[in-house]
């Protein structure tokens, strides 16, 4: 491995634990501060750090994958996402803002949704706090799953560790590095170094695409069209051998933003609410620029492929491969960089979010209710690195793929939360019985679908994603439950 290499990775890993130890000395004196950066984002980290935690490793690795393999039809699942990502923004963010502060200040979802529906408080908190750390458990698998394939892929035999695979030691080595900036920092260090992070991602999205296009042996748009209509025409087209189905299933993905507490969290945290449009703007741009980069590394990545004879044996490697082949080693140390930003921003995001669950939901509910400022951060750094290592035992198996684990995981979230944050902020009849009903729904509707392998195979035709009957299922049981049960006078009674 060249050396140029190792020199951007190495700056790369430095600058992100100095941000942590930063924001150690900035914003970790009280649980709040350490949990939700003291809600004093500013509309530019809010909106990037938004972004880069919900693009993890899938933007880079699973998302160009499945456009390699399938071409544009698949690159519906990002116009739903960008979507579904505006409605996000427009209808949850300022509502999320203002409401978790009227409602004792609520610093993580589990504690928001039990302020708002006190009568079932408890109940609320125990089974959000339950759903959260288990899909994140697998949803940081994921990232881990993507840091292995890099150091795999592009470090073949040059780490060594205790004989340890290099797919094992690139789990180990994102896992360490993430740990160090996150249990140090907390919230403030996870959205500066999501911020960053961001930054570095948008750049490789734009200047990969366009040396593959027009770079030596790219040939151009025209060239590149010509070798993928001669090989497959249905690969550049948006709509020729997709189903109405597999169409639903890939814009539906959209459905996902609502429920995702990494995401949304940032809502909760941004400085004011005269900050969220401008927030919004900047997480928009950011979005459409980094999906329209990954969407043609894909599709003209293919293309680059087949015009130099190139064997790509797993498609979700497309990046790394032409990121080693293409670029003089030190802006191949940057692209794995991105990369790498991209897994770190979303693991980080996650591992901090569960280790809020862990620690207001369950330490300071049933434990240590009069645990002090100083315990609960201690406790939470503690959580991090729990959750973190529950993550790489399910990443440990090298055949995982990136897309898989993380289009599971979201399901299971925006079924699970996202029926019932926007019922919650916008429906005033929505009520505890509903929301417990709404949660429950979703979550098992989801695992039913996957155990059952209905999102590979349904009725004998193709799959339907297992948000689509997990998101309608519990809209229906949060509207039913809510309607025939005596908790209706609640949000009456919480605003006297």
């Amino acid at each position: 491995m060249a050396t140029g290499v190792w020199i951007s990775l190495f700056a790369y890993f430095a600058l992100m634990i100095a941000i942590g130890f930063y924001a150690m000395r900035k914003s970790t004196s009280t649980s709040e501060d350490y949990m939700l950066g003291g809600r004093a984002l500013s509309p530019q980290v809010a909106a990037l750090s938004a972004g880069a935690s919900d693009m993890s490793g899938w933007l880079l690795l699973g998302l160009p994958g499945a456009l390699f393999v399938s071409g544009l039809g698949q690159a519906w699942i990002g116009i739903g996402l960008l979507v579904g990502a505006f409605f996000n923004w427009t209808l949850v963010a300022p509502r999320l803002r203002e409401q978790t502060v009227h409602y004792g200040n609520a610093i993580t979802i589990p504690e928001f949704l039990a302020n708002r529906f006190p009568t079932r408080a408890m109940s609320l908190r125990t089974v959000s706090a339950i759903v959260i750390v288990v899909f994140f458990a697998v949803y940081t698998a994921s990232g881990l799953v993507a840091g292995g394939k890099l150091f795999e892929s592009a470090f073949s035999g040059v780490i060594n560790i205790g004989g340890l695979s290099d797919y094992a030691a690139g789990i180990i080595i994102t896992l360490g590095v993430v740990l160090a900036y996150t249990v140090v920092g907390g919230f403030l260090a996870v959205s500066m170094t999501d911020f960053v992070q961001g930054c570095i991602m948008m750049l490789a999205l734009v200047i990969m695409p366009a040396v593959v296009l027009f770079g030596e042996g790219g040939g151009g748009f025209a060239q590149a069209s010509q070798t993928l209509n001669e090989v497959d025409p249905t690969l550049l087209s948006w709509t020729e051998g997709l189903t109405f189905i597999g169409w639903l299933s890939a814009v539906t993905w959209g459905l996902g933003y609502f429920g995702q507490p990494h995401i949304i969290v940032r809502f909760m945290a941004i400085r004011t609410l005269k900050d969220v449009p401008v927030a919004r703007n900047i997480g928009m741009s950011w979005m459409l620029i980094s999906l329209i980069g990954a969407i043609s590394l894909g599709v003209f990545g293919r293309a680059y492929a087949i015009r130099n004879g190139m064997d790509v044996q797993d498609p979700e490697t497309i990046f790394i491969i032409l990121a080693d082949l293409l670029f003089h080693p030190l802006i191949t140390g940057f692209l794995y960089a991105a990369l790498l930003a991209a897994i770190m921003s979303t693991i980080s995001s996650q591992l901090l979010v569960s280790s809020s669950s862990l620690t207001e939901d369950f330490y300071r509910l049933f434990l240590r209710k009069e645990a002090t400022e100083k315990e609960t951060v201690g406790v939470g750094r503690i959580s991090v690195v729990l959750v973190g290592l529950v993550a790489a035992v399910i990443a440990s198996d090298p055949d995982s793929q990136v897309l898989g684990l993380v289009s599971n995981a979201w399901a299971g979230f925006g079924a699970a939360f996202g029926p019932l944050i926007i019922l919650s902020l916008m429906w005033s009849r929505t009520n505890g019985a509903g929301a417990i009903a709404g949660m429950v729904v979703g979550a098992v509707t989801v695992m039913i679908w996957i155990s059952l392998g209905w999102n590979g195979e349904f009725m004998g035709g193709p799959g339907v994603y297992e948000i689509i009957p997990g998101f309608i299922a519990s809209f229906i049981a949060i509207l039913v439950v809510s309607s025939v049960t005596a908790d209706a006078g609640e949000y009456q009674q919480i605003h006297r």
